[in-house]
């Protein structure tokens, strides 16, 4: 049983507003690094060296309250680190007081977490099986709680729906543990029953293990490993091919599944080399057998070079690229500095790779899907400010579709996320709509994951109001500025200009641009300027270009992507001003005349090219 002081802190402690700032921030880090590498005696120490404990209430609610809208693995480890920390570090009075303001703030949960009554009860239900919160607690906080309060909902739900059933114990602690299913696991159980179907040759129990395996959309992985054994193991070929021929022939594994495997060996060929000599010789033989027997279309396949193919992203500098990618986003997401991002990709992408920029599209992603909507927010906030040329993000999309099989063994939601974004950045104007069907063509049929995206991407944007929805489909405020930051800003820009073009005052008009406090975005001034030239025919915007230009407010980085971005609307501007690409190359000239731009600036680089339209 545990012991419980009336007094949940210290009865003389005053908190110290500053220290208690200082606390949540290093929680939330510690909470954070916690759930990327899972070691928790490098969280218990960190908590210790806060020195704090009358605080230490804070860390369970953050540590419970991360968990909840995350996936199953990171609900156990919370679990698992605070009954670590229970006694030795976290005294028990705090730990009732932590779960307390859990209970408490039920109703601001939901929100964000829609199955927050059930998550939150099995976490009080751990809790007390794990004896780290008596049982006495859930009456106790049901009388101090509403009736009508989600608290009570919480509450009840943990007593009769967990503590009350029969082995109530042992459901309760395996709950998490149960659908604890990685990448690595899957694949070292794909190893071991391929091991031992080459020893025993018993089909029907390899036929039972790969439908065990629960997990159609990664039966790749399973063609993969097996044609990289029979490579390995020259014996073990027939055998193994003979497996692959019939899972193909009774559907268990699906043809798109079997092309994936194939195409997957093509990718990793040159790295097999290394370590089998004949590698693409063999590869060749299997993909012909395979063709030969019916169960493979070789002509759906990706080309075989006999020639080594050059890995244009896999050299040294991008693989650094990518882990300073993922500092950069994860110190975003903790800060929300956009400009600060800018600089840092500004250093690590000098020349403006195109590939890199996608790199950092599909990282960026990749991290918000495994957070929480404010994080999400951040992400969509952050791509439409940064201007990477649309073919750019297109190909980080594509990337990021190409993974989703490997992703969705641990985000089972990841169609729905993708899809959430690709509409969102179609809202942004990061895209085009025409660009979805970019994405698409690289994803054949709709029952692949590229398939769903776009038909889910497509209902959410053909909805009534979806514009006004996917832009609140994570609740705004992904930015350091309340609602729809960049929204926001694009109207503010928008109201400026036609108040100073029908009149205005150019002091006014630069105070106001300068007040958005965006620099990174002054692109967005550029671009709604020049089609308001063009389509007005009026100069007076250009007038205030040159007098932001001239101060140095606009640096000619923005009117670079400003330009490119005008470049980028011509199809659809030219539709209302019929001379707009004979405007356009004129007003092009003229600003490689005044020093806005670069004389290496043509027309027709910021489509084909990208060298001027991407963030530098």
């Amino acid at each position: 049983m545990v012991f419980l002081r009336k007094e949940y802190g210290h009865p003389n402690a005053r908190k110290s507003a500053p220290d208690f700032d200082a606390f949540k921030k290093k929680a939330t880090i510690i909470v954070e690094e916690y759930f990327a590498t899972d070691d928790v005696d490098s969280a218990t120490n960190e908590l210790k060296e806060l020195a704090l404990p009358s605080y230490n209430y804070y860390f369970v609610k953050k540590l419970v309250s991360m968990a909840m809208d995350r996936h199953d693995h990171e609900k156990e480890m919370a679990a698992v680190l605070l009954s670590a920390l229970y006694a030795d570090v976290i005294d028990a009075p705090q730990v009732y007081r932590g779960f307390s303001k859990l209970v408490e703030s039920a109703d601001d949960l939901i929100v964000d977490i829609p199955d927050t009554v059930n998550i939150l009860a099995l976490f009080i239900a751990r809790a007390v099986v794990d004896d780290i919160l008596p049982p006495a607690f859930l009456k106790k906080q049901i009388a101090l709680l509403p009736n009508d309060s989600k608290g009570v909902e919480v509450l009840e739900r943990a007593e009769k729906g967990y503590l009350a059933a029969p082995m109530h114990a042992e459901i309760i602690e395996r709950r998490w543990r149960v659908s604890k299913k990685t990448v690595e696991d899957v694949k070292a159980r794909i190893n071991n029953l391929l091991i031992e179907y080459v020893t025993s040759g018993d089909k029907k129990e390899a036929y039972r293990c790969i439908k065990d395996l629960k997990v159609p959309f990664f039966h790749h992985e399973i063609v993969k490993r097996a044609l990289v054994m029979a490579m390995e193991r020259r014996q073990a070929e027939d055998r193994l091919l003979d497996l692959l021929k019939e899972v193909a022939e009774e559907g268990l594994i699906n043809s798109s599944q079997i092309t994936k495997g194939f195409d997957r060996m093509i990718d990793t060929i040159e790295d097999l080399s290394l370590d089998i000599p004949n590698a693409q010789r063999i590869l060749k033989s299997l993909i012909s057998k395979a063709t030969s027997d019916g169960w493979l279309c070789a002509s759906s396949l990706r080309s075989l070079s006999l020639e080594p193919r050059k890995k244009l992203l896999e050299d040294n500098f991008t693989r650094t690229f990518k882990l300073k990618s993922q500092s950069i986003v994860q110190e975003y997401f903790l800060t929300g500095d956009i400009s600060e991002v800018f600089s840092c990709l500004e250093a690590e992408n000098r020349t403006s790779s195109g590939e890199l920029n996608a790199i950092f599209v599909k990282r960026l992603i990749t991290l918000a899907m495994d957070r929480k909507n404010r994080e999400k927010e951040m992400a969509s906030v952050l791509l439409s400010s940064l201007c990477f040329p649309a073919d750019d993000v297109v190909n980080g999309f594509v990337m990021l579709i190409a993974s989703a099989d490997d992703t969705a063994l641990d985000n089972p939601v990841v169609v729905e996320d993708l899809a959430m974004f690709l509409a969102r950045a179609v809202v942004d104007e990061v895209l085009a709509p025409q660009h979805l069907e970019e994405v698409g063509s690289q994803f054949l049929g709709t029952d692949s994951i590229g398939g769903k995206v776009l038909q889910m991407a497509k209902s959410l944007l053909k909805a009534r109001l979806s514009g006004e929805r996917i832009l609140r489909c994570w609740g705004g405020g992904g930015s350091s500025r309340p609602g729809w930051a960049v929204e926001d800003v694009k109207h503010k820009i928008g109201k400026l200009l036609e108040e100073y073009e029908s009149g205005g005052d150019i002091r006014e008009a630069y105070r106001c641009i300068k007040e958005l406090g965006m620099p990174f975005f002054h692109h967005e001034v550029v671009k709604k300027a020049m089609v308001m030239v063009m389509e007005k025919k009026n100069d007076r915007l250009w007038g205030l270009l040159a007098h932001c230009f001239g101060s140095g407010l606009i640096t000619m980085n923005q009117m670079t992507k400003g330009f490119s971005r005008v470049e980028e609307s011509l199809d659809d501007l030219a539709l209302d001003v019929p001379d707009a690409r004979k405007q356009f190359l004129a007003y092009v000239e003229k600003a490689k005349t005044t020093g806005w731009l670069d004389s290496s600036f043509h027309y027709g680089n910021s489509i084909n090219g990208k060298e001027n339209g991407a963030c530098q």
